[in-house]
């Protein structure tokens, strides 16, 4: 028996949505269509964290408790209002990635199983200069949610020294993300030094809170992933639901509502009437575009304290200045 379609219309086009009523959420009791009908009604700010960019697709087939795989080349099946563009990899391969401009093909993307929204931080116009410098702070388990926004304070304070504005969501995990729109003309590399010096700075103010350590035996408090701004390396955008069983949002907020606020609150169910109400927090971000000279000063200034470059992701080739790519324990016994 074949299954049932919903055909929704959606900025001009019809969008076909099969097996609308399949079980995305267990828990929560979501479903296929559910999850759809969110992203139409937070599109616009979906968008603008994940409009006109590269996109690696994290399809979830099965719905949020099921195996997920990433999918980099975009469908041979897609439809031809569905835009592409051609992205090299450092492993040298290269793929036709999905760019999203509009909300239909926002929902062409979530019918694929797309739980969540894992664009690169360039524009399709402009493959090898990001546009975005990304800011993960992951805790190390039994870090306290009271502690994860501390640092993001920390983290404002010290990019406002900078001259640059960021812009906080909750990750829809365990962490918190702070995205800086910056000028598109400074390499990955270059934005990826920018990061790690930025993390090295808020360990050195508040070193009980947080570090800038690679190695997981190293960490403790608070991470600030400054490799998630290395080539390849995606996050997933403002409004993604993330697959957790209450289908948490990555949900955008404003600086004052951080000291106080609650991520298991945004929620598939909460975050579109929190959207209809009070619009988007990260609505100034394109407008607000900065420059990282003064974070990549501020990394010579690290560097010829004698601070090497840190550990890159592993299937990188090794860098000119990195630090030994070995976890210390290793290292000592060698």
């Amino acid at each position: 028996m074949a299954s049932r379609k919903e055909i929704l219309q959606v900025a001009g086009r019809e969008v076909a949505i099969s097996n609308p009523d399949k079980i995305f959420f267990p828990k929560a009791g979501h479903t296929k269509l559910d999850l759809v009908q969110y992203y139409l009604a937070v599109a616009d700010g979906a968008l603008r964290g994940a409009g006109g960019r590269p996109m690696a697709m994290k399809r979830f087939v099965d719905g949020a408790e099921g195996e997920f795989f990433f999918q980099k080349r975009a469908p041979a099946s897609k439809p031809d209002w569905i835009e592409t563009v051609e992205l090299s990899f450092p492993s040298g391969r290269t793929a036709s990635e999905v760019v999203l401009r509009d909300a239909a093909q926002l929902a062409w993307v979530v019918n694929l199983g797309c739980i969540d929204l894992n664009p690169h931080p360039v524009r399709a116009e402009d493959v090898d200069h990001p546009d975005e410098l990304r800011v993960d702070l992951d805790p190390v388990p039994g870090v306290p949610w009271s502690q994860i926004r501390e640092v993001a304070l920390l983290v404002r304070s010290v990019l406002e020294e900078r001259g640059l504005r960021g812009f906080p969501k909750t990750s829809g995990s365990r962490g918190m993300h702070i995205n800086v729109r910056i000028e598109p003309r400074w390499t990955f590399g270059e934005v990826r030094s920018a990061a790690l010096a930025l993390a090295r700075e808020v360990e050195r103010r508040a070193p009980e809170l947080a570090t800038s350590k690679w190695w997981k035996e190293e960490r403790h408090g608070v991470f600030l992933d400054y490799n998630q701004n290395a080539k390849d390396r995606t996050v997933a955008s403002a409004y993604s639901v993330r697959p957790t069983p209450d289908a948490r949002v990555s949900a955008p907020l404003l600086w004052e509502e951080v000291p106080d606020c609650d991520p298991s609150a945004l929620t598939l169910k909460t975050v579109p009437a929190r959207f209809a109400k009070m619009g988007d927090p990260a609505e100034q971000i394109d407008r607000s575009v900065g420059s990282i000279e003064s974070l990549l000063a501020l990394s010579k200034e690290q560097r010829a304290r004698g601070e090497k470059d840190a550990p890159w992701p592993p299937h990188y080739a090794k860098q000119e200045g990195e630090a030994p790519r070995v976890a210390p324990s290793r290292r000592r016994k060698q």
